[in-house]
């Protein structure tokens, strides 16, 4: 009941984001002026809602892999959640305004999206959601830790890797292929942030449905790199409606939200607290696992969800803090997305002259 209930929320909701907004004379950037109702919301709602998504999708994925191959259900994700984006973006009208540097990023997160799908399936057939969800959040760590400047968000990375730590004891000797496949999930991972936040910030303040144009012609690449070891496993499905149906279910679920709300997120928030805030996916796999696989936690995984929720809280305090601190400063148009830039991000903010 929890999947229709979000389906029927978000997808109205992003649709009516992605309408087009006519164009008023104003002072301030398009960023600064809410268009819409997903404008009124903090960005790190957009957050929630893809981290809910982003577990529960795969944890559906895995009681399909019962009757289709995992690769077969990683290519179904993939291209019904490109067929689904294209049918709503229609990306082709944007291709060909870009430029190389562009597109190159395009092939680029196709690349990834395609490899780490197929690798995160090919790690949850094999090891517990939570988990595999663990060791993804490591190297979050990394791309967080690159923009702490701070005593108090070195204190928010450790306890956010000592919560991770918490919750998954790993212990590779039981599945080595696994967390095989699960590290190099992991890698891929930290590439789709830096690429996907460098595509959500492309067009400028404002640009998140041109974000979401460029995400979904990367899909569209994913769908084409992934059919030579992903559609054969997928035939089986094509002679049951009902398998086909629940693949594209889990396309949606697993690619199609998450992945449009990141992009809503990364348009507004810094990386480095974008990353940060990924450690709360180790819980939403906990929590989703338990639900929907049966993977009920032990007390070591509550203690590191406590330990978590803790890192995360204490980062935004310190953003709401230095947004108080650096009141009137705006963003310089041109400034790249680089660690210790952040007070330059502060919404509602007059831009700098050029």
């Amino acid at each position: 009941m929890l999947a229709p209930a979000l389906l029927l929320f978000c997808i109205p909701a992003l649709a009516s984001y992605a309408a087009p907004v006519p164009s008023q004379p104003q002072a301030q950037p398009a960023r600064d002026v809410p268009h819409g109702r997903l404008d009124r919301l903090p960005p790190q709602s957009y957050f929630l809602v893809s981290a809910i998504f982003h577990y529960l999708g795969p944890s559906l994925a895995v009681l399909l892999f019962a009757r289709i191959d995992v690769l077969g259900v990683a290519w179904l994700r993939i291209a019904s959640a490109a067929v689904v984006l294209a049918l709503w973006r229609r990306p082709w009208r944007l291709i060909g305004r870009l430029g190389a540097g562009e597109r190159w990023n395009l092939l680029a997160l196709g690349l990834v999206l395609a490899v780490m799908n197929s690798a995160f399936y090919l790690a949850v057939d094999r090891l517990p959601l939570s988990t595999v969800g663990a060791i993804e959040f490591l190297g979050t760590v990394i791309l967080a830790a690159a923009g702490t400047r701070t005593r108090r968000n070195t204190g928010a990375l450790v306890l956010t890797t000592a919560g991770v730590v918490t919750i998954t004891s790993i212990r590779i000797t039981g599945q080595p292929l696994g967390f095989l496949f699960a590290f190099a999930n992991c890698a891929l991972f930290m590439l789709y942030i830096v690429l996907g936040h460098r595509m959500a910030n492309a067009g400028g303040r404002g640009a998140a449905p041109a974000g979401i144009d460029r995400l979904t012609g990367a899909m569209l690449i994913a769908a084409v790199i992934a059919t030579p070891w992903g559609l054969s496993g997928a035939l089986l499905a094509f002679g049951h409606p009902i398998w086909l149906l629940a693949g594209a279910g889990v396309g949606v679920c697993s690619s199609v939200i998450p992945y449009v709300t990141d992009q809503l997120a990364m348009a507004r928030l810094p990386r480095a607290t974008f990353s940060l805030m990924l450690a709360l996916l180790p819980v939403f796999a906990t929590i989703i696992g338990a639900v929907v696989l049966r993977q009920v936690p032990t007390v070591q995984d509550a203690a590191g969800i406590t330990l978590v929720v803790l890192g995360v809280a204490i980062h935004q305090q310190e953003r709401k803090q230095r947004g108080i601190r650096t009141a009137g400063i705006g963003r310089a148009e041109g400034i790249p997305d680089l660690p210790g830039h952040d007070e330059l991000r502060q919404p509602g903010r007059t831009g700098l002259a050029p």
